[in-house]
């Protein structure tokens, strides 16, 4: 007999060689993400961070001496600068979340912020870039129209760069851990994600500080800045370096389509009369996690009520019309109300940035104070900003390790500061901030006039540039009782949802107190020159910036009050509720 074989079908082989394909694809698949993505990630944000930091703390020398800047107009470049930077990635959050995703985002911001850099360094490279200055002659040009568009030019591409690395960076790392979300190791992992990400920027900071600003002031600025570039250089190859291994989540709605909308149908359905008594049957509670709108702000309820069950919905309940611009769910009505709600605690933080961002003016004094350790070396004027950093550490360590737990023992119960007890504590602390360095500033232009140095700014004045330090001391505490309280409330006080939105509200927060500085020294300096030489002189022995700043003291004092009423109006925070609950469930089974 003979046996005759079927010859396999076209399709028959087909899958047999798809079916290979689709399983090495699948394994490729799976082995992209995990922990070993994240040292590369970690490394681009952090190594952004030092290469900016290293650029920031002498820029108001840079301007004011190779740009020929006055003071006022360096410190608000810097400022402007600033905002930008802060404002970006708000702007980056939202292109990532809706459009782009968080892989393109971060590179495209990698790309731009090593150009920028590039940008900057050339300043130093050629002498056309920057006025002529005769030092002997003291006959200064002042920049051209050209010379200033490369340098603001510079400044923007940077600022568009950074939006689009600390926009999606540490939310790209996240991402990498997708494949054991719901395991034990995840909250591990995580923790320890954003343990090394804070660290690596704190590091960062400090080596910026010391480091950098060191070669700055004693190798120049062709070298010191040059150090940037290359730093920035490396991040932008370690963060591509990683590309095949990345997990590259899809672009998904962004939350403010939710708030537009939300906004959008609560006008529609303005001439609507709301029941007493809000309930499934009346408003639209599709795949909503809560049961009713709530009585805060009560007018945006009607962008969820439904007003006509047959035409609006289906037999499954869910929407029947196609647009949302009509209708609503409670989720979004919900999450909106929270975001207004918690406004106007986040609007008291603009001070504590504003008091911050007097730091320009205390470099440009600290440089004509007495800074030598020993004879042979000096710190650098701008290093001294490594205080607040230091202050901002030790402040959290104080707190969580040595107050309370000393506090917790004397009490014989568990002792925590509520949330805006501690905000309202780093409010205080900012104000002091601004009274240290009137002081500060009070005594050194009288010693300068008592020396004779009334018309030479610049001339070194006998006096310890250890007069600054509580100046710096007061903004770190500051930022340990206000800042990181800030992050905490406004995590607890929105829905988990919000969270992009949390994080952005900070950002906001130090993008508004940068305008809010410029536009107070702008004011000042208009008004006071009037009556002679301004407050804000570029001759700061003539000047009175003492008495600027006992003017943003008194702002900040008047801020103090306007929180007490915030708070008032606020009512309980969630967070502490949940601790109060915690201690008493503890206390209940001693």
């Amino acid at each position: 007999m003979v046996m005759v074989m079927e010859a396999p079908s076209a399709d028959g082989k087909a899958a047999a060689i798809r079916e290979p394909l689709l399983e090495a694809e699948a394994e490729a698949e799976t082995a992209k993400g995990g922990f070993r993505t994240l040292p590369f990630i970690i490394a681009n944000e952090g190594l952004e961070r030092l290469a900016t930091s290293g650029l920031t703390p002498n820029m108001i020398l840079y301007l004011t001496q190779q740009y020929n800047m006055g003071n006022t107009a360096a410190a608000n470049v810097i400022n402007l600068w600033s905002a930008a930077t802060n404002f970006t990635p708000i702007l980056g959050a939202l292109i990532a979340d809706s459009y782009a995703g968080k892989y393109r985002m971060v590179g495209f911001g990698s790309i731009l912020s090593f150009l920028g850099m590039v940008l900057f360094w050339l300043t130093t490279m050629f002498p056309q870039a920057t006025p002529n200055c005769d030092r002997f002659s003291g006959i200064c040009e002042s920049p051209t129209t050209l010379q200033l568009l490369f340098l603001y030019s510079s400044f923007g591409i940077m600022s568009i760069g950074a939006g689009g690395i600390r926009s999606s960076s540490a939310a790209f790392g996240v991402d990498q851990l997708d494949k054991i979300r719901n395991t034990p190791e995840y909250a591990k992992t995580l923790r320890s994600l954003f343990n090394w990400y804070y660290v690596s920027i704190s590091v960062g900071i400090i080596i910026a500080s010391t480091v950098i600003v060191y070669i700055q002031d004693n190798l120049g600025w062709k070298m010191g800045f040059g150090v940037c570039v290359v730093l920035m250089l490396v991040a932008l190859l370690s963060f591509y370096l990683a590309t095949p291994f990345y997990i590259k989540l899809k672009a998904k709605t962004s939350l403010l389509t939710g708030f537009a909308q939300a906004l959008v149908a609560s006008f529609r359905n303005r001439h609507i009369n709301l029941p007493s008594q809000a309930t499934n049957e009346v408003c639209f509670l599709s795949g909503s996690m809560f049961e009713a709108p709530s009585e805060n702000l009560r007018f945006l309820n009607k962008a969820c009520v439904i007003k006509n069950p047959q035409q609006d919905l289906t037999l499954d309940g869910n929407a029947s019309n196609s647009n949302p611009w009509s209708l609503c769910t409670v989720d979004q009505v919900e999450e909106l109300k929270a975001l207004i709600r918690v406004m106007p605690i986040c609007s008291t933080g603009i001070m504590v940035n504003v008091v911050t961002s007097q730091g320009s003016f205390i470099v440009i004094q600290t440089y004509t104070m007495d800074r030598h350790i020993t004879s042979n070396f000096e710190i650098p004027a701008a290093s001294f900003s490594l205080l607040l950093i230091i202050a901002l550490i030790v402040g959290i360590f104080f707190y969580e390790h040595i107050a309370l737990p000393l506090a917790s023992k004397v009490k014989g119960k568990s002792v925590r500061l509520s949330l805006k007890q501690r905000m309202g504590i780093g409010l205080l602390f900012s104000c002091a901030a601004m009274v240290s360095a009137a002081i500060a500033e009070y005594i050194r232009r009288g010693i300068a006039i008592k020396e004779g140095l009334s018309d030479e700014p610049q001339a070194l004045v006998h006096m310890s540039a250890l007069w600054v330090m509580p100046f710096y001391l007061f903004c770190g505490l500051s930022e340990a009782f206000n800042a990181i309280p800030q992050y905490e409330f406004f995590f607890s006080e929105l829905p988990k949802t919000m969270a992009s939105i949390a994080s952005s509200l900070v950002l906001l927060g130090l993008f508004a107190g940068s305008l809010v500085a410029s536009f107070i020294m702008d004011a000042v300096e208009d008004i006071s020159k009037r009556g002679g030489e301004s407050w804000l002189s570029s001759n700061i022995n003539k000047g009175h910036y003492d008495y600027y700043y006992w003017f943003i003291a008194g702002l900040s004092v008047l801020n103090f009050v306007y929180y007490l009423a915030c708070c008032k109006a606020y009512g309980p925070c969630k967070a502490d509720d949940n601790e109060s609950d915690h201690q008493a469930d503890q206390a209940s089974r001693i």
